[in-house]
Formats: C-alpha cells, structure tokens, sequence
C-alpha cells in the first residue's frame, strides 16, 4: 500500500518503503531529490499536544538557538522540518514530520556497539574510533543541555555513527523544551537507559539533564568496553537476574563494587579505561553526577596525541597509554581458554554419550543452553 504525506500548504510527499518502528512511530523513506524520511505516529496519547509539539519544533528550526545546533556537515540532527498527514482511504490522518535520513552519512549507533556488527560495518574501527563516538556523543548532550533541550529517552537505537566516530541524534519528538514559555515535557524512557531516579517514576514524570548524563555515562562505557553495559553481570548475592532496571536500582556495578555481580572471563578488563574515566564513571553511577560538558572535556583529553598507544602484534588493537601490555591481546589469549576449556567439557559430553546413548537429548540440551548463554562472551572475543 502505497502512502502519501501532504503538509498543511497542500503540498504531497509519497512514501516509499518502510525503514523501522519503534515504541510510537513508524519512520518510511520519502520520494524526493533530498535525502528525507517521514515519521509517523499513528496513535499519540494526546493527538492535539503532539500536533502542537511538531508545530513548535518546527518553527524553532528557525531559531538563533535550534541554528547552532543544526551548523555543521553532517547536520547531527535530524530535526523537524514540516509537519505532514497522511491521507488517502487505507490511512487518513496520520501525524508526523519530515526529517533528514541520517542514513545519508551515519551509520545506526548499534554498528559500533556490538562487536560483530562493527567488524561488518566498520571494519576499520578500533578503541579510539570508540572514544572518538563517546567524546563526540557528549559534546553533542553537551550542546543540547546549553540551548535548553532535555533528550529524556537517550538510547542506542535513536543515535548514529560515522566512521570517524562522529555521532547524530534523531527522534526529536520526544525530547523535553519550552517555547514561548510553554513547557512541553518529555515523557519516554527506556530499560537499561534510564537514570535510577526514573525507573518507576508516575506517568508523566519528567526527565531532566542530569538523567540525560546518567545514561549518557551508560552508553560511554558501553563505546570503551564492546558494547557491555556497565550494570551487566549476575547478582553476586545470589539472587536471580531480572534486568539492568533492577541492577540499576542496587548499585550492582563492578564500577562500584566488584563484588557485586559475576561476569564472565571474557568481558573487557576495568583497567582498559583510564583512571580519569573511571573516576568519572563512578561519580555518575554512585556520586555527583558529571554533566555531559565534563565527560566531553575528559574524554577529548584521552584522545589526546601521545595519550594512545598501538599494540606492535596487532594494529588493530588501540589502548590507553596507561596500560603497560595490550588488554585486546590478553581479552584474546582469555577467550582461547575459555574456548578451550568448553572444547574440553564437549569432549566429555561426546564420551559420555558415546557410552549412553539414553541420555543424548539431555546432553544435548544442556549444551544448546550452553552456546546460547556463551553468545555475547564468544562475540565480545572476536575483536
């Protein structure tokens, strides 16, 4: 079903195929000489408010504020340009704007996060294209914080990368400001990615910039430690997994407290991270939080010249000046243990089935569980 957009003046966009979805919108591409994509919300809570809130949005593009953050090439964010309707008898009346495709010169944030996706669709990048997205993920919080906005629902999955490192933001929506006084609040948040304060919070509650710097501290880690959020890990008490939300709320963090949580062999050793870094992550996770100017300006400072070092048996292994010895090549030499001693306990599943063949289907469950419980250690080793 072909759809079509029209914009208050009349004018008609017809969409192509459908790109993603998320918790309210739906983002398809737009046939027109410019790189753009509509999103489209078919059922706001409030469609009045959110028809407003686009309206806003759009009219500040013009403001001094919304100008210095949009200068620049690539433009970082994917703001609102013009809000749209659908019509047509198969979908009339759906809200929503045209935006900047950011596929036009980013990457999705994932691409960097997982090791497998970054080895496909970025090959080339190594720790310091990492630090390269952290530093620039803050300046970007940073100038937003300093005009005003509040993002509220920062993840993964409304940010982009480029090769160099450089990150963009899109779902501007959703974010919280004012405009001649009016306040539109945020209202989204994600598990994992929500500041502790947050998590629970009534309908409604807003965000403000210090949960903006909370998550952003998450996701830095994440960028210097291959993707492993710094609240992973099994309770080391003894209770039961639930959730990132509930590790959150605990503290459980080896940042805080390595005794806190068990993880695997295979995770990124805390001394990857220079101790400056460090001592910023604590702060946000169990202190005063840093805002996303100071991150900005630490993270800029270990990226510095002279402060990197490139291991002489790999050169795709990048690290930190304060580490003496490559920490990707002892990542690497723990991962062939760990494969080992699991080739080990096959070998022994194999033998004892060999001797019992009543028990294959036991044996083999055991082991699917295995390799499925092992998929992110083996994906983390393959740096």
């Amino acid at each position: 079903m072909a759809l079509t957009v029209v914009s208050g003046t009349g004018r008609a966009w017809r969409l192509t195929e459908r790109i993603g979805s998320g918790s309210e919108g739906i983002v398809y591409g737009v046939d027109d000489a410019r790189p753009l994509v509509a999103k489209l919300v078919p059922d706001p809570p409030a469609p009045a408010a959110y028809r407003r809130r686009i309206a806003r949005l759009v009219r500040q593009r013009r403001e001094p504020r919304t100008v210095r953050l949009l200068a620049g090439a690539p433009v970082r964010i994917a703001w609102p340009m013009v809000p749209v309707r659908t019509v047509g008898p198969e979908a009339d009346g759906v809200d929503g704007y045209l935006m900047t495709d950011m596929r036009h010169a980013f990457q999705p944030f994932t691409h960097i996060l997982a090791p497998a996706a970054r080895r496909l669709h970025l090959p080339d990048a190594t720790w310091a294209t990492g630090l390269t997205a952290a530093c620039s993920l803050a300046h970007l919080l940073a100038d937003l914080h300093a005009e005003g906005y509040v993002v509220g629902d920062l993840k993964p999955e409304n940010l982009w990368v480029d090769g160099r490192g450089g990150v963009g933001i899109a779902d501007v929506d959703s974010w919280q400001f004012t405009d001649g006084g009016e306040a539109f609040p945020g209202r989204m948040g994600t598990p994992g990615y929500t500041a502790p304060e947050r998590i629970g919070a009534p309908p409604g509650a807003p965000p403000d910039t210090a949960s903006d710097d909370f998550v952003l501290a998450v996701l830095v880690h994440q960028l210097l430690t291959d993707g492993l959020h710094p609240f992973a890990g099994h309770p080391a008490d003894g209770c039961g997994y639930l959730s990132y939300d509930d590790n959150i709320l605990h503290g459980r963090c080896r940042l805080l407290d390595r005794t806190s949580v068990v993880l695997p062999r295979s995770v990124p050793p805390v001394d990857l991270l220079p101790r400056r870094l460090r001592d910023l992550f604590r702060a946000a996770f169990g202190g005063v939080r840093p805002p996303a100017s100071g991150w900005a300006e630490a993270l800029a400072a270990e990226s510095a010249p002279g402060r990197l070092r490139t291991c002489p048996a790999d050169t795709r292994h990048v690290h930190t000046l304060e580490r003496p010895w490559c920490p990707w090549c002892d990542l690497a030499e723990t991962c062939r243990d760990v494969g080992g001693a699991k080739a080990e306990r096959d070998n022994r599943h194999n033998r004892h089935n060999d001797g019992n063949s009543d028990s294959s289907d036991s044996i083999d469950n055991g082991d699917s569980r295995d390799r499925v419980n092992n998929r992110g250690k083996d994906d983390a080793c393959q740096r």
